[in-house]
């Protein structure tokens, strides 16, 4: 039977540094929201032992990408375990991308979470949510909050969750069309004053805000111009490490209006939060429509 699995995006409603490891890795508290907008994914498995990656895109590679790599780490995790004799699982992965690529939307991890849960369930692994997170940690901080599959306040390196109900919002995202790499921010954010630790009570109630959004503003003057414009109409921030910056409306007229006043040629989109991400409405409450 042949199924297209949704990919959700997110956005982080705020995000702070609270220190740095000896390794490298950064710890962080961030709000991450999911949004009714997103990838899909048709997943078919087979036992050709292969695994293989492919969309219209010719910017996605077949061999080194996040996708395939953490179809590999499931395999790999699935011998280790002794599950099954897996040298014969394979897969055949098809990409439909709508999530722009360093957009800081998270379309990367998304894409590897939505992996690692259907393939867990079409191979019949039998790994908990649980345990998919924390194998995940070895290609991706952001994976563990798209598996766990709720808005969260994320802590430590992306490892801590903290599920919570959000009010739900309508979200004006637009692309300046810049691509980021999330590790060329990072490596910069050795200049940025670290925040102390907040109680997860006290987050909710300071505004919000980003720690690398003056990082990135000064680099590309365009995302400075676009949040300034923005911010005349309704709050206004980065996500993530860059590039897109999101509009917060309580209603989705609201946020067309301030669409249809933008220069025609700016991308972007409207959409919805949501609380629990699309992929879990299909396993865990049996609902088959999404992105709507």
């Amino acid at each position: 039977m042949k199924y297209i699995w949704p990919s959700p995006a997110k956005i982080n409603l705020f995000l702070y540094i609270t220190g740095i490891r000896k390794d490298g890795y950064h710890y962080i508290q961030s709000l991450f929201q999911f949004l009714n907008y997103g990838d899909t994914l048709e997943i078919i498995p087979n036992k050709t032992g292969n695994i293989k990656l492919f969309s219209k895109k010719k910017s996605i590679s077949n061999t080194n990408n996040i996708i395939i790599q953490a179809a590999h780490l499931l395999k790999s995790k699935a011998l280790y375990y002794k599950k099954m004799h897996c040298t014969t699982l394979g897969a055949k992965i098809f990409l439909n991308k709508k999530i722009p690529i360093g957009s800081g939307l998270g379309g990367g991890s998304s894409n590897a979470a939505t992996t690692l849960i259907v393939l867990n369930k079409l191979w019949k692994t039998k790994f908990t949510l649980k345990q998919l997170a924390q194998f995940s940690l070895k290609i991706g901080s952001d994976i563990p909050a798209f598996i766990m599959g709720r808005t969260s306040i994320i802590e430590g390196i992306g490892e801590i969750l903290h599920p919570i109900e959000n009010k739900k919002k309508w979200y004006l995202i637009i692309y300046p069309n810049i691509k980021i790499l999330t590790k060329h921010i990072f490596y910069n954010s050795f200049f940025i004053k670290k925040h102390p630790k907040k109680s997860i009570e006290l987050l909710l109630k300071t505004p919000f805000s980003n720690d690398f959004e003056n990082i990135v503003s000064k680099k590309f003057i365009k995302i400075k111009k676009l949040i300034s414009i923005l911010s005349y109409y309704a709050p206004t921030r980065m996500t993530g490490t860059g590039s897109c910056v999101f509009s917060e409306f309580n209603d989705k007229v609201s946020a067309q209006k301030i669409f249809s006043l933008l220069p025609k040629n700016i991308q972007g989109f409207i959409t919805k939060s949501v609380n629990t991400s699309p992929l879990h409405n299909i396993f865990y409450k049996k609902k088959y429509t999404y992105f709507q």
